[in-house]
């Protein structure tokens, strides 16, 4: 799968926004670099708005129509991008996007002999999913036997045998041969896109169909155990209660086609490719506008390019009542995070805690973003009702103990803090991060150094570039009064983390405890450089570095009635 999804991101990407094709926009510098720069950093919206001011004055100018086809597919408007699509062929131009949209267009209209025709004629798709749209489009036609064969002729190319068989039996359940179906999904034809939720809810309801809701629950257990979602805990409820399940998956060839651009988006999603997942993605949206899985992947991705606005835009087009309503909202609420509007994703999230109740990650996550809001009592709450939903507490809910283990801490609650950090680890032994967090807060509180030294020193051991946890390493031997065997581990902290204002701070003060106290100052103003004096950590405080800098370490401990200086004994 990882080969070809390079191959489509190499031959596709290229092409579409390399811009390679013949035009000159001297005359409309000003939109057209607007155009360009928002385009490069993904502002798709920006960039269509120039397109089509640059485009007014210069219709003919392929470059530019070439882009605004890429612009408008990246919104979603594939009918806009078909329009500029068709300037292009009509100029005798080649554009692989451009012919994407017109195929998808004739698809969404059920135009299956255009959509043949173009693949016949070398205008369709590209080699990598001209097989899977062609045999759909034949399904379209009435025509079964071409079809199959177009599948299994898809199954002879280097690393497509998966997706031709998951396609085939999708094709095949939607006529209704449930039978021919489950023989595929039975035989591990599928590969790994069978064990995805999307195929395994698929072969559920191929095996409902079949009168084989036992099989159904059976699979639905082995491949997710019990921590079910609504849509999975809907069905399991109706094959519980012996209802068959209708066939929802394909139900049409528009709707083969839509699945073949979503299952590409989903193979290039894996390899990181969110530009070229999201073209692929708003295909599938439109040819299926109700494919919510398609949605959410469109929304994930256009978080990733760091277009808030057009994720919380796509993330609110999935219905309320919808299974997947829920994974929508976490999206628009993250989405709304990270645009800096953190009460707007409470509200998301408040609204949902009410909604969803019965969610843990619904109150895992609204506890998430309490405790970034410094909100800690409230996160406790929050962290402590997803806990409380489950019957039983699992090497898998190790992280919630985690995160409530800091909301307490951070309020100043240390017994329930280490509570739950040791029953995190009780449950997750080695975690680096649990470990670091615990050992670090130890070395803060100058408790069981020895102890915290150790799981300091697994964590490392399991994260040897995590700059935080070496440099938790290098402060723990510095409390110990091992100062010469902390510089190794604090300069190579610094290295990892140069401009952490925690890191070069402590090295500072590693730096002075070894008589080395030109650079201890020097380490010092680093470290005043590059605290956020709105938001400076109480470890990174500026006022006491400014402090050491004026008068040295040993006089600052001696102001804070701290103890002196330590070196450890050889012995130790």
């Amino acid at each position: 799968m990882a080969a070809w999804a390079r191959a489509v991101r190499a031959g596709v990407l290229a092409a579409l926004i390399g811009g390679s094709l013949a035009g000159s926009a001297d005359a409309l510098a000003g939109d057209y670099l607007a155009a360009r720069q928002a385009a490069m950093t993904g502002d798709y919206s920006a960039a269509a708005r120039y397109l089509n001011r640059a485009i007014a004055h210069d219709p003919q100018n392929a470059e530019l129509l070439e882009r605004a086809v890429l612009a408008n597919v990246a919104l979603g408007r594939v009918d806009r991008a078909a329009e500029f699509a068709e300037r292009i062929v009509a100029q005798g131009q080649t554009s692989q996007l451009g012919q994407m949209a017109l195929v998808v267009r004739d698809a969404a209209a059920e135009n299956h002999e255009a959509v043949l025709s173009a693949i016949r004629e070398r205008r369709g798709l590209g080699p990598l999913a001209d097989g899977l749209v062609q045999a759909w489009a034949q399904l379209g036609q009435g025509d079964m036997s071409a079809a199959l064969v177009d599948f299994d002729d898809v199954a002879k190319m280097q690393g497509l045998g998966p997706f031709s068989a998951y396609h085939k039996a999708m094709a095949l359940a939607s006529l209704g041969d449930f039978e021919s179906a489950e023989s595929i999904f039975s035989a591990k034809a599928a590969g790994g896109m069978e064990a995805t939720r999307r195929g395994v809810m698929a072969r559920a309801e191929i095996l409902s169909q079949l009168d084989r809701n036992d099989d159904a629950l059976t699979l639905l257990a082995e491949s997710f155990g019990t921590s079910l979602d609504p849509g999975l805990s809907q069905m399991q409820a109706a094959l519980e209660a012996g209802e068959t399940l209708p066939f929802t998956h394909v139900r049409s060839a528009r709707d083969g086609i839509a699945e073949v651009f979503y299952t590409l988006s989903g193979a290039l999603s894996s390899e990181q490719n969110d530009d070229v997942t999201l073209l692929y993605s708003r295909m599938a949206e439109h040819l299926r506008p109700d494919h919510v899985d398609a949605i959410l992947l469109s929304g994930e991705q256009l978080e990733q390019l760091r277009q808030y606005d057009l994720a919380v835009e796509t993330y609110r087009r999935v219905p309320a009542e919808h299974p997947a309503f829920h994974a929508a909202e976490l999206g628009r609420a993250e989405a709304l995070r990270r645009q800096e509007k953190p009460e707007a994703a409470l509200a998301v999230l408040d609204a949902l805690a009410q909604s969803h109740a019965a969610l843990p990650v619904v109150h895992s996550t609204r506890g998430d973003l309490l405790r970034q809001l410094e909100r800690y009592d409230e996160a406790t709450a929050s962290y402590s009702r997803a806990l409380d939903l489950y019957e039983t507490i699992t090497e898998r809910q190790w992280f919630l103990l985690y995160t409530r283990g800091i909301a307490y801490e951070r309020q100043g609650l240390w017994e329930q803090a280490e509570a739950d950090f040791r029953h995190a680890l009780e449950l997750n032994p080695d975690q680096p991060q649990v470990l670091n967090y615990l050992g670090y807060s130890l070395v803060e509180k100058q408790m069981k150094l020895d102890e915290a030294l150790d799981m300091i020193q697994r964590a490392v051991a399991a994260r040897p570039d995590s700059g935080y946890i070496v440099d938790s390493l290098g402060w723990v031997l510095y409390r110990l009064g091992r100062y010469e065997e902390a510089v190794e581990h604090m300069e190579r902290a610094a290295e990892l983390m140069p401009i952490d204002p925690i890191v070069n701070d402590h090295l500072g003060d590693v730096y002075w405890a070894v008589g080395r106290e030109m650079e201890a100052r020097f380490m010092w103003k680093r470290a005043l450089s590059f605290v956020d004096w709105e938001e400076a950590a109480e470890e990174a405080d500026p006022e006491r570095i400014r402090r050491k800098i004026e008068v040295g370490l040993d006089q600052v401990l001696a102001e804070e009635g701290a103890p002196p200086l330590r070196q450890a004994d050889v012995a130790d």
